[in-house]
Order: C-alpha cells, then sequence, then structure tokens
C-alpha cells in the first residue's frame, strides 16, 4: 500500500508540474501541495465587492467553455464559506499592482491580490483548468507571482487598415489573459485619421478616407481603385476604453505629429508649410509634407485636438509620433526659418525640439506624460519625454543615461508585421521575427550600466497594418508571438526556459483554437541552404531535433524522407516540410522552383563584392538555379551591390553551343534601387580575351527584370557586367546617394 501511495503521489507530482509548465507566462513562484480541487456544477464563486467585475469575467469564461453556470455569491455578505468555492480576495496591498498569490487546496481557490492581481490571478486559474469540459481537477498548489516589467504593451495601427470595435475587444481579451496591460492604439497616420474630432469635423470626413489603397509589394504602384473610409465616434472610443479598463488594460492614443500628417493636411492644408493641395495617401512610406512648424495656427489646431482626446483617454500617457518627419519643407518654409530666427534653434532638427516640446508643455499642462519614438530626441530631448526606441536599441539606452523612462520596441524582434517564418506564405514588410527570436529578447540591454536600468519600464509589440487588410491576418501575426511577448515581459529572467515554454505552446494553440484565433502554424522553420558541390546544386534541409524531414520533387508524386541533401538534377518544384514523430506536420511547407540551365552550379567568380548585408552566399547565388519572382519578400536570393558594378565570369567547363544569355535583376526606386543603366554579355575560350557580343538586348519585366540576348556561339567562359546606375539624381528617391545594384540568377542556354 505504502508503494502504491508512492507512486500515486509521483504521478500526481507529475501531472500538476505539467499543468503548472504550460502556464503562459511562467510565474515567479509555485509549489506544488497535497492535494487537488474538483471544479464541478457545485462550485461558487464569491468575491468581494472590489473584485465583482473580474467574478462576473470569470463566471461568463466558466459559463462558455465549460458550460458550467457556476453559484455567485458576495463574500462581504455570505459570512463563513462553503467548501467547494472560488474566493476572489482583493485585501493585498502591494505596490507592485501586479502581485497576486493563487492557493488552490482540496476544498477551495482562493485568489490573493490588489484589484489588478486578483485579475491576473484569474487568468492563471484559467490557464490551469482542463480544456476537457468533462474533466476539471486541478492540483494544489501556491503560486505568488508579479510581473517583472510595469509596462507591457501591445500595439495596433488603425490607419493603415481599420478594424471594427468588435475585433479591438477580441484584441483586448487575448492581452489580458497573457497580462498585458497597455494598449497602443495608432490612430492617425498619413493614411487615414481615425479618430472624431467634433471641432473639426473634415478630419474624419476627408482625412478618414483614401482614394484607393496600394495592393501588392511597396514600390509596385498598384492600386485597388476603391475608396477606403473608417473612424471610430467618440462614443466607441469610450466604450472600448472601458472595455479595456475591465481587463486592466490602459489605452494610450497616438495622434502623430508633426510628420505623418497628410491625412490632417488633406482635411486642413493650411497645417502645411505649402498651403496643398494635399490627399490621405494612398501607399505607404514617408512624405515630405509636414505639420508647418512656424505657424502658430499649427499648434492651436493640435491643442484643440488634444483637449478632446485628453477627455476620452484616462491614461497618464499621450503618444505624439514624432516619427521619421523630413524637414525638407521647413527648410524652406518662412515662416519655419523665422521660427528658427527667432527661438535661435540650431536648425531643422532643433524646430523638431522645439515642436515637441511645445506640445509637451501643453500636454503636461492637461495632467498628460508624452510618448514618442526615439526621433523626439533629434534636437534635444523634451523634460518629462518617455522614448519609445523602435530603431534598435540605441535610442532608448541614450534616454535612460539620460534619465528617461524607456519603452523597448525595437524593429527586431518585436515588429509582429515582419515575417514570422523565413518561407511566410503571405505578403508581410519583411523581416524575421520568429517565435524563439520574440522569446530570446530581453528588454534590459546588456550594456546599460546599473543604475539606468531602472528607466526601462518594458517593452512593446508593434503591429503595423501595411500588409494586414483584415482582421484574421492580424490575428495570423500576432499568435503564437503574443506568448512569447507575454512571458518576455512578466516571468522572472532566471525562470526563462525555451525547452519549458516550447513544450506548453500545444496547449496555447488548443486554447485559441477554443477561442476562435487564427495563427501561424509556421512557428517552427524548416532550416534550407542551396549549396553547390562539384558542379552540382544541392538543396540542404535541417530540422529541429526528433523532427522528421518529408519531401516532394517534379514528376513524382512519391512523398521521400530526407536522409542527405537533395541533388537538383531537373527544372522544377521541390517541396518539403517538417513532421514531428507522429507524421503530424509542424512548419510550413517550403518550396524551391529550380530552373537548371548550362550555368547551373558552374564556378563563377565576381570582381567586386557585393555588400555584406546583401552578400547572400556569394557569387553561387547567380548560379544555383532559383530565379527570384518576389523582390525584396525574398531578398535572400539577391545580390546587393551599393556603388559598385557587377562583373561575373561562369566557366562552362567545356567549350559547347550557346543559344542565349540573360541575367535577371531587380528595381525599386523607393528601396534606391535602380535597374542597371546597362548590361553586357562577353565570350572566351581561353578565360583571358573577351569579345564582347553585340547583338540586342532585350529588356522585359517590372520591378522583376530580365536582360537577355539570342545569339549563337561557341565558348567556355561567359563574362556578364550590369553597370550600377550610379549617383540618384534630384526629385528620385535617395537623392544624392549610391544607388543600389540589385541581381539574381544568370542563365545560359
Amino acid at each position: 500500500m505504502k508503494i502504491i501511495f508512492t507512486i500515486g503521489l509521483i504521478l500526481l507530482s507529475i501531472v500538476s508540474f505539467g499543468q503548472i509548465d504550460n502556464v503562459v507566462p511562467y510565474p515567479a513562484y509555485a509549489q506544488i501541495q497535497k492535494g487537488r480541487f474538483e471544479l464541478n456544477a457545485k462550485t461558487q464563486i464569491a468575491f468581494h465587492q472590489q473584485t465583482a467585475m473580474t467574478a462576473g469575467y470569470l463566471h461568463d469564461y466558466i459559463k462558455t467553455f465549460l458550460q458550467l453556470d457556476l453559484r455567485m455569491s458576495n463574500a462581504d455578505s455570505v459570512g463563513i464559506l462553503d467548501n467547494n468555492t472560488i474566493l476572489l480576495n482583493a485585501t493585498i496591498k502591494s505596490p507592485n499592482n501586479s502581485y497576486y498569490q493563487l492557493k488552490i487546496d482540496s476544498s477551495k481557490i482562493v485568489v490573493k491580490g490588489g484589484e489588478s492581481g486578483v485579475f491576473y490571478g484569474v487568468q492563471t486559474l484559467i490557464q490551469l483548468l482542463n480544456l476537457d469540459k468533462k474533466i476539471n481537477i486541478i492540483p494544489a498548489l501556491l503560486i505568488q507571482d508579479s510581473a517583472r516589467m510595469s509596462y507591457r504593451g501591445l500595439h495596433l495601427d488603425c490607419c493603415r487598415h481599420f478594424f471594427s470595435k468588435s475585433f479591438i475587444k477580441k484584441y483586448l481579451d487575448l492581452m489580458a489573459h497573457y497580462k498585458l496591460n497597455t494598449f497602443h492604439w495608432h490612430l492617425t497616420d498619413d493614411q487615414g485619421w481615425r479618430i472624431e474630432i467634433k471641432k473639426y469635423p473634415a478630419l474624419t470626413k476627408t482625412g478618414g478616407c483614401r482614394a484607393q489603397t496600394l495592393i501588392g509589394p511597396y514600390g509596385t504602384e498598384k492600386y485597388d481603385g476603391k475608396r477606403y473610409c473608417g473612424f471610430y465616434t467618440q462614443e466607441e472610443i469610450k466604450e472600448i476604453v472601458a472595455y479595456a479598463a475591465s481587463r486592466y488594460i490602459d489605452v494610450i492614443p497616438e495622434i502623430e505629429m508633426p510628420g505623418h500628417s497628410m491625412a490632417a493636411l488633406a482635411a486642413y492644408p493650411s497645417l502645411g508649410c505649402t498651403g496643398g493641395p494635399y490627399q490621405t495617401l494612398q501607399t505607404w512610406g514617408v512624405s515630405d509634407e509636414v505639420m508647418c512648424a512656424g505657424k502658430d495656427s499649427t499648434f492651436l489646431f493640435l491643442q484643440d485636438v488634444i483637449d478632446e482626446v485628453v477627455r476620452l483617454f484616462p491614461s497618464p500617457y499621450i503618444h505624439i509620433g514624432g516619427d521619421e518627419c523630413p524637414k525638407e519643407r521647413w527648410k524652406n518654409c518662412e515662416a519655419c526659418k523665422k521660427r528658427i530666427g527667432d527661438e535661435k534653434l540650431r536648425d531643422a532638427n532643433g524646430l523638431q525640439s522645439y515642436f515637441v516640446k511645445r506640445m509637451e508643455q501643453y500636454i503636461n499642462s492637461k495632467g498628460k506624460k508624452i510618448i514618442g519614438w526615439d526621433e523626439i530626441m533629434e534636437g534635444g530631448l523634451a523634460p518629462n519625454a518617455t522614448v519609445m526606441s523602435w530603431r534598435g536599441e540605441a535610442g532608448g539606452i541614450e534616454a535612460a543615461k539620460q534619465k528617461h523612462n524607456v519603452i523597448m520596441t525595437p524593429g527586431n524582434p518585436l515588429y509582429f508585421d515582419h515575417s514570422q517564418s523565413l518561407y511566410e506564405d503571405s505578403l508581410t514588410q519583411g523581416g524575421y521575427n520568429s517565435l524563439k527570436n520574440v522569446y530570446d529578447y530581453d528588454p534590459v540591454p546588456k550594456t546599460l550600466e546599473i543604475s539606468s536600468q531602472q528607466y526601462i519600464l518594458g517593452a512593446q509589440a508593434n503591429m503595423w497594418t501595411e500588409y494586414m487588410d483584415n482582421e484574421k491576418k492580424v490575428e495570423y501575426m500576432l499568435c503564437p508571438r503574443i506568448t512569447a511577448l507575454a512571458e518576455i515581459l512578466w516571468t522572472p529572467k532566471n525562470l526563462k526556459s525555451w525547452t519549458r515554454f516550447e513544450q506548453a505552446i500545444p496547449q496555447q494553440l488548443k486554447k485559441l483554437e477554443l477561442w476562435h484565433y487564427n495563427y501561424s502554424k509556421a512557428f517552427y522553420d524548416l532550416e534550407s541552404n542551396i549549396n553547390i558541390h562539384k558542379g552540382i546544386v544541392e538543396w540542404q534541409l535541417s530540422s529541429r531535433p526528433g523532427s522528421k524531414i518529408k519531401y516532394l520533387i517534379p514528376n513524382d508524386s512519391i512523398v521521400y524522407d530526407y536522409q542527405q541533401p537533395i541533388p537538383i538534377s531537373q527544372s522544377g518544384k521541390y517541396s518539403a516540410w517538417m513532421t514531428d514523430s507522429t507524421n503530424r506536420k509542424i512548419s510550413s511547407m517550403i518550396s524551391n522552383e529550380f530552373h537548371v540551365n548550362k550555368a547551373t552550379g558552374k564556378n563563377i567568380m565576381l570582381k567586386n563584392k557585393p555588400h555584406k548585408s546583401y552578400a547572400n552566399g556569394g557569387a553561387d547565388a547567380l548560379v544555383d538555379g532559383i530565379q527570384n519572382t518576389m523582390g525584396m519578400q525574398k531578398s535572400s536570393q539577391f545580390l546587393g551591390f551599393w556603388g559598385p558594378d557587377l562583373e561575373s565570369v561562369i566557366d562552362l567547363k567545356d567549350t559547347i553551343k550557346i543559344n542565349s544569355i540573360s541575367i535577371h535583376a531587380f528595381e525599386q526606386a523607393a528601396s534606391w534601387i535602380y535597374a542597371p543603366s546597362a548590361v553586357r554579355f562577353y565570350w572566351s575560350n581561353d578565360g583571358k580575351t573577351f569579345q564582347k557580343l553585340d547583338g540586342e538586348i532585350s529588356k522585359t519585366g517590372k520591378r522583376n527584370l530580365i536582360y537577355e540576348m539570342h545569339s549563337s556561339m561557341q565558348a567556355r567562359y561567359i563574362k556578364v557586367e550590369a553597370r550600377n546606375f550610379g549617383i540618384i539624381p534630384d526629385q528620385m528617391p535617395g537623392a544624392g546617394n549610391k544607388a543600389w545594384l540589385f541581381v539574381d540568377e544568370i542563365v545560359i542556354d
């Protein structure tokens, strides 16, 4: 009997620890106790008045997902509580308002803390519930927990694409479950003004609409031809703010100034330096048109806007943007030049600092503080400003050294508009921020001295929606990365464990499915490399431990098990994916379309090295059989030269008959990538003396360019040259800078 009892305790301990290990974010302290609590139809929820809202939240969750309509009772009036009770008790006073204590024994569950702490404890309790509605056994345990970071943020851009009130609430629900406490609501930008300002109705009537919207990658200049409108009324905003408050989430509105303001300028042209005409932008990027810093009327307008904004948002913060503000209009504006002189400012950067400081002073007078992107540091930081560091961590580190509060939100890894898989099958902003990249991030930089670390309030993930035109896409980009975000902001650094977190992911995905959230299933990446070995192109794949790789080759329906690099012997589509031990697919399917030709796998030499940011395997990238068809979405397939020309020589090993030669290039002027100014082909049989081919070179394609010459010859060596565009002329994107030359596959047939 003693042995059986001991085995039972061991099994219960294993099950219990398993349930705790599935909690995300992981608690600061958890201890298994003896016994277990059974949640059933006779369980009651008892609450004190301060926790009535949270009690209702828990009751509704259990009723919706477990089909148990539990009795509710006010603990202030019922006296001695019966067994089989969940008690929510907001009596613990703690300087950390996230602190809670969750104690479970065989007779009751007690959640103690402040009001918000009890809410967070309930979220942990929900994670301990078994998703099987027939079995709701919770281990006896003691959890004492609080957040590592005070600011735990998530952002949503509703300007590039507009999202419904119901979706915003769904977004807030997920934030609440993962104990995030700040919703950064991006409400104004070049592409749309989304907040009703009663004194200025044209902001939403005109600025809330754009004539059409860019579709496809930035730089394609392809539009849908459909008028796009949307804004939130003040009543809707109040409803959303109240809904967030019921989940202990603070809502910070962002009202962009002085840049990213084309929607405002379209509504009220006098706000600009030139007086317009302006229009709400139909594409993405940065506009030279900004609010005029020389006119007092600009500031009076913004003060009026702020007056209405502060009445809608109880948050102590107003986000003023302040990022990506070109100074060209200011440099040529008489009113701005006068302001620079009158205020004895150094230059246009000083004028931006003046603008921010002036607006900060007014916002402070309303009892609010400002947050701005790290560009607000240009020309000098406003006295009480909090800096949101997005261009890496440097701005945040410098602000912390100056004793300013900082929120870390670097593009890598906290921009959730970037791909979470190397093989993303939908259009994204670019970049790569995987679940693991997010989890490995620490908001407190190692290089920051201890005395300055106190100014790092926390971190935030940003959801920019240029390429998210529907709610399911937003969910797809958010999930499951929100789980990693939650853990880096809540869990003590010394308790973070990727192994433990990774094992919790399946349980988190079950919940997302239960709650009808879309999510990316490609949170594991199958690693892929194209190598050339002894003149043969090989596709080399590697997977995570314990998994298997399956693949398909062209013109063959057999699914093969990957054992060694796959030789590319024929043109066509090759596909691969990762499975677990049960053959369940656990990665996205990755595919490569190979075009085998006479140059494929041959030795190639370059006279000039590509830029280190776009070296991508070196010269072999030009003869690996893969032709880029997705532009910057697959920038890893290009060689990029910033200034130099491409000069390449291919050794075909033998003298062979050639009928055509082509090279693939890319053009996207908005990114300073310009088509070659000239392309030339040469041939040789000794590799020393080359003769230029004088036939006509055709140019086809838009953005993805092909330069091709048809000419018959016998040759062993082929030289291909592509001349860089050179210095970019005035009035063109990147004027005055060196152009980028992007080249891809060389094809010889």
